[in-house]
């Protein structure tokens, strides 16, 4: 009985055995028709994703584009091999507009060029570190003329911005700026509450004649910002209110009028007129808010104030920035029928309207000091006297009795 089912075991085995064969042939077979031949990643990026260029004038554009765009880093195919050093020659290029392009001096901090060799093209990687955000370049002011762009600092400076940016030939120095920015303020005391304290950067600061520089200016104050435009709302309505109160049958006597209603709601901070070394501190008594809506000031927040009221009234009226017995202090200069006079509203508070209403240089020189060269001079016919006489004759004008009381003297 062992032997047939020796002899069946082994049958079987050989069936096993030539079964997996054949399945191992089979296996071999059908895996022969699905490989597929091994192809190596592509060398080179798709067409689609690639930027190219071809020399160093395509290699700064494009150095330019991305740094407008913010772009901090990117690699590039350069094609040529004219170069003997392209590394080199590359980074030449960065460095020249680093130091001498005003957006790129202005925005960037640092050019990095790498090269590396390849068959057929250099590959270039760029990485650029940026000092400024792409808010700041893009709010960059291109100003073709000095009338616009102290348009714009205007504008800047009554929403006491932090900064103000400006792309431009003009050729202007530091110290101009600070002139100009001084200026806007004293000729605009009702829409800037305060002067801002000023710094100006440059870019380049040596540039070739004719080309555009970046003017970085920086506003600094004592007081929050926020505040300082919630007070500019206090200040408009009391300018307009004041205003309103003026009275006069002729520009003189609205004049007039404007003197003593200021006179009338301000007193003369003593105290501080004594501390003030400089024109335009931040010191409410030295603006026209102080004098209007705190009701307290030095002589530069009357000047302020009452150049203030002129503009609402539609007045030519000026600051005089100067010193009275070798202290800082300032004024107005008022034009009126072709001729100028001189009104220090603070010291007609303190010694009386016939001491400094309506006044020439002449009376001015023996106690007060002004730039007379720039300043236009003041030699006006008119006086207090003359606007206020038709008054006085009544007043004094002994035969201008009371009719009513001669009658009730007489006898039926």
């Amino acid at each position: 009985m062992k032997r047939p089912l020796l002899r069946i075991i082994a049958i079987l085995v050989i069936f096993t055995a030539a079964g997996t064969v054949s399945a191992c042939a089979n296996l071999l077979e059908g895996s022969s028709e699905t490989i597929v031949p091994h192809i190596s990643a592509p060398f080179e990026r798709q067409p689609d994703l690639q930027i190219t260029v071809a020399d160093l004038e395509e290699f700064s554009q494009l150095l330019l584009e991305l740094i407008m765009a913010q772009e901090p880093e990117i690699t590039i195919q350069y094609h040529n091999f004219d170069s003997e050093d392209l590394q080199a020659e590359l980074r030449h290029v960065s460095n020249e507009i680093l130091e001498n392009h005003p957006i790129v001096m202005y925005s960037v901090a640092n050019i990095a060029v790498t090269v590396t060799r390849f068959v057929t093209y250099f590959e270039v990687d760029i990485e650029i570190e940026f000092k400024r955000t792409l808010e700041q370049v893009s709010s960059v002011v291109t100003a073709s003329s000095q009338r616009y762009m102290m348009v714009q600092l205007l504008e800047f400076m009554s929403r006491y911005e932090e900064e103000a940016v400006f792309l431009t030939s003009l050729q202007l120095e530091k110290e101009e700026i600070i002139n100009l920015i001084v200026g806007i303020y004293y000729q605009n005391p009702r829409r800037i509450v305060m002067l801002p304290f000023v710094t100006v950067e440059v870019f380049p600061e040596e540039p070739e004649e004719g080309n555009e520089r970046i003017y970085e200016i920086r506003f600094g104050y004592t007081e929050n910002p926020e505040m300082l435009r919630l007070f500019s709302g206090n200040l408009d309505l009391y300018v307009r209110q004041n205003a309103e109160h003026a009275v006069g049958e002729t520009d003189a006597e609205i004049l007039l009028s404007l003197v003593e209603l200021l006179i009338a709601s301000t007193i003369f901070d003593e105290g501080t007129a004594r501390t003030i070394s400089m024109h335009g501190p931040q010191n409410f008594a030295a603006t026209a808010f102080g004098a209007l809506v705190r009701g307290s000031a030095v002589g530069e927040g009357f000047a302020m104030a009452f150049k203030a009221l002129c503009d609402e009234l539609r007045f030519d009226c000026r600051v005089v920035l100067g010193f009275l017995d070798d202290r800082v202090h300032a004024w107005n200069l008022i034009a009126l029928d072709g001729h100028y006079y001189h009104i220090d509203v603070a010291m007609c508070s303190v010694d009386g309207l016939e001491s400094a209403f309506f006044k020439t240089d002449e009376d001015f020189e023996e106690n007060y000091t002004w730039d007379r060269e720039n300043t236009q001079r003041a030699n006006g016919p008119l006086t207090l006297y003359d606007i206020i006489k038709d008054d006085d004759e009544i007043i004094d004008d002994p035969d201008n009795t009371d009719q009513s009381t001669d009658n009730t003297g007489e006898e039926d």
